[in-house]
């Protein structure tokens, strides 16, 4: 009998969509000119590599369960977002700009499990091991046990782990692994796709906790299909400006940890820096009365941060105003600056509106909206908010001011910043006893808060 011959497919190299011919659009996720030709060759008969031999359904009562420690990587603010540790046999995908710092902080991370006995192995498709040494040294992360490696080819690669049984193992990027059985490019949705599930048997059936650097597309997501997110059990993004010198490690997805975590490093010449108290950092360079800026409290899973909101409104020539907005939600913004022109009179459709959050970070909160709302109208009104305040709370439409949570926990972190008012929701402070150190105000609508305030 004729064996069958390779067949010829289009792929969209945004979703994976596959058609039987070539489309300028592609009619599942609507992007443009995204389809490349690829050649599926037919398996060999009997290749039953992926199967895995003698496994059968068991109870879920009779699954042995050991505790295992966390494998630390030597820096807390990794470690924090990860939910405490590596885990045996996890997959972590960590994404980012171009330049924010992937591999950086991949290079120190390696550095801190080797600099406990174990050994890691780090391997580079987009760099030679001379640029790799270069880098080492400049961050000074030179050890005996991390082992460094350029190579692409996913075959190479295995064979490797399997050799040197690594403790850790980076691929450094996803995108320019291959599989040589697939005919398509490096990058390529079959390649990735191909690759990332052997990696994901391999760190299941060994244990070996494995980092996966991804590209990221100009909308900012991972580059290759969505599958790709789903397949492993962490999705971290690095994010941060390359013009601003803090960067921000936030987890997307975690198996075995809050998504709500967020880790704060600072870059510098020789590497990227822990920064364990962001407050201070994000407060360091706050103008003293200033009119449009505001300290309020954000929460970022288990941790309070303390940020500055700087607001600008300006009398505009043009018939629409501009609503230019850094770091926070622009819908939410447009929502809040309705409610104080139908709840305080202030007549803002005459007004460009320009609001930042200090520092780069971003903030997506409903709590901060009475920090929202204090700085628009302390820019509006010229009039400057004292600078041992801090304003949260959540507004909502009629005008009130609604209760949020961890407010206890917001306020104490304010007071060790040294800020002694706080105009906080009615509601939340019914709760809360008198915490010495700092005056508690609490407030039910806007109006009376902005009475307050100024």
């Amino acid at each position: 009998m004729a064996r069958k011959s390779a067949k010829t497919l289009f792929v969209c190299q945004a979703c994976g969509y596959e058609s039987a011919k070539w489309m300028g659009r592609c009619t599942e996720c609507g992007g443009w000119d995204t389809f490349a030709e690829e050649v599926r060759r037919p398996a060999a008969p009997g290749n039953k590599t992926m199967a895995v031999k003698g496994n059968r359904p068991v109870p879920i009562n009779a699954v042995e369960i050991i505790d295992e420690e966390r494998m630390s990587t030597g820096m807390a603010e990794f470690d924090r977002v990860l939910g405490g540790g590596l885990v045996a046999g996890t997959l972590i995908l960590i994404g980012g700009d171009p330049g924010i710092g992937k591999s950086t902080i991949m290079l120190q991370a390696l550095h801190g499990i080797a600099s406990t006995g174990r050994k890691v192995l780090y391997v580079s498709g987009e760099e030679s091991v001379r640029q790799l040494r270069l880098r080492s040294r400049r961050l000074k992360t030179v050890s005996s046990t991390l082992l460094v490696v350029s190579e692409i080819d996913i075959d190479a690669v295995m064979a490797m782990v399997d050799a040197e049984r690594p403790d850790v193992l980076v691929v450094d990027s996803i995108q320019t692994v291959f599989s040589p059985e697939i005919t398509s490019a490096p990058g390529s949705v079959s390649q990735v796709r191909e690759s990332t599930m052997r990696l994901m048997l391999m760190a299941k059936r060994t244990g070996i906790p494995t980092f996966l650097v991804g590209h990221v597309t100009k909308e900012g997501a991972i580059a290759g299909p969505r599958l790709l997110e789903h397949m492993v059990d962490t999705v971290l993004y690095f994010e941060g400006d390359r013009n601003h010198v803090f960067r921000i490690l936030r987890a997307v997805k975690n198996r075995f940890g809050s998504t709500n975590e967020i880790g704060v490093f600072e870059m510098k010449e020789s590497g990227l820096e822990e920064v364990a108290n962001p407050s201070a950092v994000f407060l360091s360079e706050r103008p003293e009365n200033a009119a449009g800026s505001v300290v309020t409290a954000s929460m970022e899973g288990t941790r309070p941060i303390l940020v500055e909101l700087q607001a600008l409104a300006s009398s505009t020539s043009f018939g629409t105003p501009r609503r230019t907005i850094l770091g926070l939600d622009q819908n939410r913004v447009a929502l809040l600056v309705a409610v104080m022109e139908k709840q305080l009179g202030m007549h803002l459709m005459g007004h460009d509106i320009f609001m930042n959050v200090a520092g780069g970070v971003k903030i997506m909160e409903p709590a901060v909206d009475m920090g929202i709302v204090s700085a628009v109208a302390s820019s509006f009104l010229d009039r400057p908010i004292r600078k041992d305040t801090m304003v949260l709370g959540e507004v909502g439409l009629a005008g009130e001011v609604r209760a949020v949570g961890n407010v206890d926990i917001r306020i104490s972190e304010a007071r060790k910043m040294g800020f002694t008012r706080c105009v906080a929701p009615a509601g939340s402070l019914k709760r809360l006893g008198p915490i010495e150190g700092i005056a508690l105000e609490g407030v039910a609508t806007v109006a009376a808060a902005v009475e307050l305030l100024f």
